[in-house]
């Protein structure tokens, strides 16, 4: 397991800060797989994960829903045929927290 993804979740409000830009530069370097994105202004973390057939596609998803639910922590997930699209960031703040690097970072471990 990574670092990043044995690091606990904090417990996160609508007025907790979002990650500073030297931070998000930090935390992504133990994520590089990962995309920053931005989306109606929202910065996030996106991966798609390739798989064999729709059958891996659903069991990641579900394994992912499973940290998400652990953590009360839920991400955007899309999944289709031989892929799986997740996307991290933080709803409430509207950006980008530490905890969606710790959860990606967690959903890289599930992948593995």
């Amino acid at each position: 397991m990574s670092e990043l993804s044995e690091l606990q979740c904090e417990a996160c409000s609508a007025d907790a800060p979002r990650a500073t830009q030297s931070e998000i530069e930090t935390l992504h370097a133990d994520i590089p797989e990962w995309q920053i994105i931005e989306q109606d202004g929202i910065m996030k973390l996106e991966r798609v994960f390739a798989f064999r057939n729709f059958k891996q596609a659903l069991d990641f998803t579900n394994r992912v829903g499973e940290i998400a639910e652990k953590a009360g922590h839920h991400p955007a997930l899309l999944t289709e045929w031989g892929k799986v699209t997740v996307t991290w960031w933080s709803h409430e703040l509207k950006g980008l927290h530490k905890n969606d690097f710790i959860l990606a970072a967690r959903t890289d471990e599930v992948a593995k």
